[in-house]
């Protein structure tokens, strides 16, 4: 662990984030630091992102535990979280961040076996093993003194169709339905569980895409705000979802795209 040691008893809480040596994950361990959590980064990668990531964030006053480990390798999940919680003395907030992109675009028609299976791996069937690990630890180990809650961030594409990302609508949209299920069994032992739906934010993985015409969709009011979303702006409303700044708010979708997703005449 880096920048501080093992507390057994906690005055900070923790989280849990995966796919945070980057985009979103980093935007919001960077968030949640400047909040006052203490983090677990979870990636499949440890390079120099990862090393600049930790660095920022103890900067911040944040201890910070690095976990490199697949997602999609459910029967490490246990593990990681048992590692994870053992480390801090507790964990307080799961961030399901990780995801992959459906690249390359593929028509549904078209789209392979392995293609399908690689998207949902890792979007859908990862994060919901990794919440079951998570959630049946907190059931077992005594009750924080923080606020508890899981955070699934799923995408416009768990309803906005999009026929050549089919694998990915389908694992955010599958995604969506497994935060409405955590969220009402959860909700009896006071875990808040949230789900956070980005549109187009700028980050590595967009940035893959046809930025061109994503440019000129925006541009032309397809985005009310007219505008490509930030990190930032995801960061910021995650970090105040965990910190229990909307204590009866549970369960719905919460959109971070600059109105996207209202219909329009």
């Amino acid at each position: 662990m880096v920048g501080g040691i093992m507390q057994q008893e906690r005055n900070k809480p923790v989280a849990l984030i995966t796919g945070a040596r980057q985009g979103l994950g980093k935007a919001s361990a960077l968030c949640m630091a400047k909040k006052g959590f203490d983090l677990v980064l979870m990636d499949l990668i440890e390079d120099s992102k990862a090393k600049e990531t930790i660095e920022e964030l103890v900067a911040l006053g944040a201890s910070v535990k690095f976990v490199q480990a697949d997602l999609a390798n459910v029967e490490n999940h246990k593990n990681i979280i048992n590692e994870a919680w053992n480390c801090f003395g507790g964990i307080d907030c799961l961030v399901n961040n990780a995801g992959v992109a459906a690249r390359p675009l593929t028509d549904i028609l078209d789209l392979s076996f392995d293609a399908f299976d690689f998207s949902l791996n890792i979007n859908l069937r990862g994060s919901f093993f990794l919440t079951q690990a998570f959630a049946n630890k907190l059931l077992v180990e005594k009750k924080s003194d923080f606020y508890r809650s899981v955070i699934f961030v799923t995408s416009i594409a768990a309803e906005h169709v999009s026929i050549d990302r089919s694998q990915y609508c389908i694992s955010k949209a599958g995604l969506s339905m497994v935060s409405k299920l955590f969220a009402v069994r959860l909700a009896k032992e006071n875990v808040h569980v949230h789900e956070v739906r980005p549109g187009f934010i700028e980050t590595e993985m967009t940035a893959s895409a046809n930025t061109d015409k994503i440019d000129a969709y925006i541009e032309s009011g397809g985005v009310p705000l007219r505008r490509w979303g930030k990190a930032d702006d995801v960061g910021k409303l995650i970090a105040g979802l965990s910190s229990g700044e909307f204590p009866y708010l549970n369960g719905q979708a919460i959109y971070v795209d600059g109105a996207f997703h209202i219909p329009t005449a």
